[in-house]
């Protein structure tokens, strides 16, 4: 089948490439390249994450979001006692020396579900077998990955976490016993064999089976996993969150997650207070105005709405869209936010109509291996915005900004995207969308073009800005952070494109090592 990928790594994006020349369709593809991203792109994703998945068929089926984001623990099991987390600094390696605090260790492990998730999704849209499906992730962990500049990167970012305990400093270890470098080979033979368990047996193994009793026995006292979580873990269907920009439909992440409906809302007020050509400092200004009133918006009634109902529609309401003008029309005041780590992204069509965007994350990871199996787990519960909304009740979904979307044209899908980066995701989403949509980028140049990020009191600029206009900006007064480079704290967006007459163009975030292929002519 004809089609394009975009993903987090070229071995990745190879992946889905390989299933849609085998005759895989869009969700296939995406599947596929998820799978052999839990190997190429370990310190992101892998069996210990959780994710969502949004499929819009090209046979006329409305939009779904597959849930399979992680689940609090506990079921059966009182909360341990003195169970502690372990906080670790991390530096993202650029211009400004921004740092932040993960909290890792058994006691921030929630129960995954990316493998059923990624089974869900097959079941309901895949074409070909189960096992065809996880062949490249399996040949890629059997014949190792070698290290690329920007994984290198990834792995010194995540040193601390990725070989807190034994079985991380075995995997992620040179001989000398020193951090991987460029052109090492990570070899992750365990992984391999967990992944030819899930061919042969199906996700069951890691919720019911050996990998289950394996996981719960790895968290021991000091987490709260139990088997009745893992054995109770659903995938959960949702219909997406909807919003108009342009004259296209948006689709993407609904409730509980706040990523989707908080870029519903912000491409909702940039339409209405965008001015200036990309990159202008009125642009830039415009930006930092949706960006800040988009953190505004998020307060104890919003967490807690994400879980009631009825938020999409307060938000994006004519009344609710006014408040927002008015409220940067006032310079209100904004509030800085949490920036979490880790996160991957696919995105695909398919010459048929198909379109997937698919999100899965670790966190920053745990620093918890489970011995033998290579499952990373994640440290979803040591992010505090993410367990927001309500007392942690044992089996309730965290909420996530992870926001796979669909931007729908009159003749169907034309912009597939998404985008690691946690907090600064949705800002990262945002502006490839209104590059492409609103000013006539191609996906590559759309996604390459510098971002911005509002972290109170400071307004991030990455470089390759104009001097001159951002100059303007910190006359109106702004504190501009000016990065001198491209840097990974601004997200990792990959998307597939469809241009008019229906052909295709596929782009990774360089920011990330990200790549795209387009299959067919």
């Amino acid at each position: 089948m004809k089609g394009a990928i975009a993903a987090g790594h070229p071995l990745t994006a190879q992946a889905g490439a390989r299933v849609l020349e085998e005759g895989g369709n869009a969700v296939d593809a995406c599947v596929a390249a998820s799978f052999a991203g839990w190997v190429a792109e370990s310190p992101l994703t892998g069996p210990g994450a959780g994710g969502f998945a949004l499929v819009l068929p090209g046979d006329g089926r409305p939009a779904r979001v597959a849930d399979f984001f992680v689940a609090t623990p506990g079921m059966g099991l009182p909360v341990p006692p003195g169970a502690e987390m372990h906080a670790i600094d991390v530096g993202f390696g650029g211009d400004s020396e921004t740092t932040q605090v993960f909290n890792i260790g058994e006691a921030s492990c929630a129960v995954p579900g990316a493998a059923a998730g990624l089974e869900a999704v097959h079941a309901r849209y895949g074409r070909l077998p189960w096992r065809e499906l996880l062949q490249p992730a399996i040949e890629l962990a059997r014949d190792g990955v070698e290290v690329s500049r920007q994984q290198a990167h990834l792995h010194a970012i995540l040193d601390r976490i990725l070989r807190h305990a034994g079985e991380g400093r075995r995997i992620y270890s040179r001989p000398d016993g020193t951090r991987l470098v460029p052109g090492d080979v990570l070899q992750l033979a365990d992984l391999g064999h967990t992944l030819e368990q899930l061919g042969s047996e199906g996700a069951a193994i890691l919720y019911r089976g050996d990998l289950a009793r394996a996981i719960v026995e790895t968290v021991g006292a000091a987490g709260g996993i139990t088997r009745e979580d893992l054995a109770a873990y659903r995938v959960v269907w949702r219909r997406p969150v909807h919003a108009r920009f342009h004259g296209h439909e948006v689709v993407s992440n609904p409730p509980p997650s706040s990523g989707g409906i908080l870029i519903a809302y912000g491409l909702a007020l940039l339409e209405r207070v965008e001015r200036g050509a990309p990159g202008s400092a009125d642009a830039i200004i415009a930006l930092a105005e949706v960006m800040r009133e988009q953190t505004r918006v998020r307060d104890d009634s919003f967490a807690s709405g994400l879980y009631r109902g009825g938020l999409a529609r307060r938000l994006l309401s004519d009344e609710g869209i006014a408040a927002g003008l008015a409220r940067i029309a006032a310079g209100a005041p904004g509030a800085s936010e949490p920036a979490p780590a880790g996160t991957t992204h696919v995105s695909a069509v398919d010459t048929d109509g198909n379109a997937a965007s698919l999100s899965s994350s670790t966190g920053s990871g745990s620093g918890v291996i489970v011995p033998g199996t290579g499952i990373h787990l994640n440290n979803m519960l040591g992010e505090y915005d993410l367990v927001a909304g309500g007392p942690a009740v044992p089996g309730k979904r965290l909420t996530s900004m992870m926001a796979p979307t669909v931007v729908v044209g009159d003749e169907g899908p034309r912009l597939v995207v998404g985008s690691a980066g946690s907090v600064r995701l949705r800002g990262a989403i945002m502006q490839v969308i209104a590059n492409v949509v609103a000013h006539g980028l191609g996906v590559a140049d759309a996604i390459d073009f510098p971002r911005v990020h509002v972290d109170e009191p400071h307004l991030h600029c990455e470089g390759g800005f104009d001097a001159a206009e951002l100059e303007r900006v910190g006359a109106a007064g702004y504190d501009v952070v000016q990065w001198r480079r491209r840097n990974l704290f601004f997200g990792g967006t990959n998307a597939v494109e469809v241009l008019p007459g229906g052909e295709l163009a596929a782009a990774g975030d360089e920011r990330r090592g990200g790549a795209g292929v387009v299959v067919g002519s």
